[in-house]
């Protein structure tokens, strides 16, 4: 409530307080629990109410009144928010043996018995929720995993979703995790209005949710009817909860609306039984599911399952089975890609699958089209692989037109002509020239600035296209010879938008040599290889000289990727786009051969969790590996190490249970520049898995 200070008379405010209390109790009622007790006119009167007390007293608008869900000022765009603990993916098992795979696994790691939490997957956006001293403070999309837009603004005008935690218990802050979905009687509504008003209509109710939630103007997203629910926790300043039931229990008291149909499953057998139920249930639902997300209940026990790159050992979305249609093939294209190899796309009659409208599905590879025998003309199923992938499951033979021709695979490559070659052993089929292809220079390209590779800010697909058709760029290194006058020629290119671009590409210049390997597109060579070749060799020119043999001496580099690596350098284009990128002033500091090894955390295993002033946890997790340490997203027995930042939560409470050795910020820092001044590297590409370089 305002102080005397703001000038507010206390009836005034102590009338306002009473209206705000009044209207979150019944938004919960009628939009949580789907039992309203008010008619609308009471409650619209009540809103009024509250709005001309408003006026009248502006120092009464908080963030957490019910008046700030019509939404706020037009946004000129999306800031990006760096979660509290990275919003990991799922992996996926589409078939029974797959989830008993998965169940065996999780229980051999525990080497006991495993209970489940089941919850249907929501098909629709999933955003993270910031709560300080129980106020929604910040809410921002999934976007990579580490950070992603902040949709605040839009994310308050959500009718079912708590601007203040209702209850008591929740922590001094914490980030809850869950979906924002679209009700498919709330789309149809949307829908019939839209064509009403001669305005675009939207595919699916996904596509409603997320196009609705990245509005410009908060106020057209006040005007569509989404919903949350919640269904996890990220970082937290203490743990409310010990089980994914308790924590479920937490979020109901607190105000958040839950999915029906979440049970306990005391066994795999139990999960399968709950998947077919949902199945059973799923066209009577009132939102989108494609799958069961089984997860383990016991959070101590997540601890030691612990988890990979981007995805918990500890769970998994068991996906339904695809949705299937009928359509015709029109034509079957070759497209290239950023490594020169063809791939085989079926051009179909639009259908609707899923809601969605496919038009073009995979074919994989010539010998895929032979053995599903797929022709021009044909009518074939199409489904979409775990509802997402559009793929041609078979042809409908009997339907076939006659004199249909088998298709043939490609002699030359359809962008620049050139003479294709079948891999050895293998049903791919490459372009073998490389940058002088368009096509591949086009994927190289957007490879070499995406975020993990040389991270170049504003530079996407669209704008690479536009310099490749102007003539601009044929290589990475003509990207450092672009100014701001060349650049604003380009269509939607601001004065404005090419000076922040030439800064963008300027700034890429200072790079780490992992980096450096990672944005070349070495085939097989992703992240972690880079990082490797980068450790081991510690020098470009040492790496350049490296036969196969001796790049089999790095660790987890075998045979096909030494072969690949080598040939990579050993081709004539390849080194003279590095020369050039050299002369164009790219550079990164210097790494000792076989780096680190002396380094206080080689060896380690290593933890980083709250939030870090002088870097980012991406960028203390590779100066960390540079020097030799095993950067782990959970605490473990194996932990050797806690880096804690402020507001650190859990993890830190559980590295102290676990009598792990916990540093904070300064001691970490402390530790980078001991390095740096003895020499050791600086850093090194962040890498989970690997990617076909």
């Amino acid at each position: 409530m305002p102080s005397a200070e703001s000038g507010v008379p206390r009836a005034a405010a102590e009338r306002h307080a009473a209206l705000a209390a009044q209207l979150r109790r019944h938004d919960i009622a009628y939009y949580v629990h789907d039992a309203p007790e008010l008619s609308d006119g009471a409650y619209d009167a009540l809103r009024r109410e509250l709005e001309e007390l408003e006026a009248a007293h502006p120092a009464l608008r908080t963030p957490d009144s019910p008046s700030q869900r019509v939404g706020a000022p037009v946004q000129t765009s999306f800031a990006t928010v760096r979660h509290a603990e990275p919003m990991l993916s799922l992996a996926n098992a589409f078939d029974e043996q797959e989830f008993l795979d998965f169940d065996a696994r999780l229980r051999k790691r525990l080497d006991g018995p495993a209970a489940y939490v089941c919850e249907p997957k929501l098909d629709g956006l999933a955003v993270s929720l910031r709560y300080e001293q129980g106020l929604l403070v910040q809410a921002a999309t999934r976007g990579d995993g580490e950070a992603g837009e902040d949709v605040t603004p839009n994310v308050r005008t959500i009718r079912n979703l708590p601007l203040r935690l209702e209850g008591a218990g929740w922590p001094e802050w914490c980030e809850v995790r869950g979906e924002v979905v679209m009700t498919h009687a709330d789309f149809a509504a949307l829908n019939r209005r839209a064509e009403a008003e001669g305005s675009k209509v939207f595919a699916n109710p996904r596509n409603a949710a997320a196009g609705s939630l990245r509005q410009i103007d908060p106020r057209v997203t006040a005007q569509r009817p989404l919903r949350f629910y919640a269904y996890g926790l990220g970082g937290s300043s203490a743990a409310p909860a010990n089980s994914q039931q308790a924590l479920l229990r937490c979020f109901a008291d607190w105000g958040f609306a839950l999915a029906a149909h979440i049970e306990p499953a005391a066994d795999a057998q139990a999960c399968i039984a709950q998947y077919q139920a949902l199945q059973r249930a799923r066209p009577e639902l009132p939102f989108d599911i494609d799958g069961l997300v089984a997860k383990l209940d016991d959070f101590a026990l997540r601890e030691r399952a612990g988890e990979v790159a981007r995805a918990p050992r500890w769970a998994i979305a068991y996906k339904f089975a695809a949705e299937q249609a009928s359509t015709v093939v029109e034509a079957i294209e070759w497209q290239v890609g950023r490594t020169g190899a063809l791939t085989p796309v079926a051009r179909l009659r639009p259908v609707s699958v899923g809601g969605v409208t496919v038009s073009n599905a995979t074919l994989h590879n010539i010998d895929e089209i032979r053995r599903k025998d797929v022709r021009v003309g044909d009518t074939v199923i199409v489904q979409r692989a775990g509802d997402v992938i559009p793929e041609v499951v078979r042809p409908e033979v009997a339907l076939r037109p006659e004199g249909a021709p088998e298709p043939r695979e490609p002699s030359h490559c359809p962008e620049c002509g050139s003479a294709v070659r079948r891999v050895e052993d293998q049903a791919a089929l490459r372009c073998p020239a490389g940058l002088d292809c368009r096509a591949q220079r086009a994927q190289g390209l957007i490879h070499f600035v995406s975020r993990k590779a040389m991270d170049i800010d504003g530079l996407g697909e669209k704008l690479i296209h536009a310099l490749l058709d102007a003539d601009l760029v044929h290589s990475p290194a003509d990207l450092y010879g672009l100014g701001a006058d060349t650049l604003q020629d380009l269509e939607r290119m601001a004065e404005k938008s090419a000076q922040n671009l030439v800064e963008a590409i300027d700034r890429s210049r200072q790079t780490t040599l992992p980096r450096f390997l990672f944005a070349l597109g070495i085939r097989e060579v992703g992240e972690v290889t880079a990082r490797q070749l980068a450790q081991y060799f510690g020098d470009l020119d040492a790496l350049l000289a490296a036969d196969p043999e001796a790049l089999e001496r790095v660790p987890d580099v075998g045979p096909v990727v030494a072969r690949q690596v080598a040939n990579f350098f050993a081709a004539e284009r390849n080194r003279a786009v590095i020369d050039a990128l050299r002369e164009a002033g790219v550079t990164w500091p210097a790494m000792p051969a076989h780096a680190a090894v002396d380094s206080p955390v080689a060896g380690k295993t290593v933890v980083l969790t709250g939030a870090l002033e002088a870097l980012t946890r991406e960028q203390a997790a590779e100066r960390l590996a540079a020097l030799g340490a095993k950067v782990a997203g959970s605490v473990s027995g194996k932990t050797d190490l806690l880096i804690a930042g402020a507001k650190a939560g859990s993890k830190r409470a559980k590295a102290e249970s676990l009598g792990v050795e916990i540093w904070d910020e300064a001691q970490l820092l402390a530790l980078l520049q001991g390095a740096e001044a003895a020499g050791a590297p600086d850093g090194a590409g962040a890498g989970d898995e690997d990617g076909a370089g």
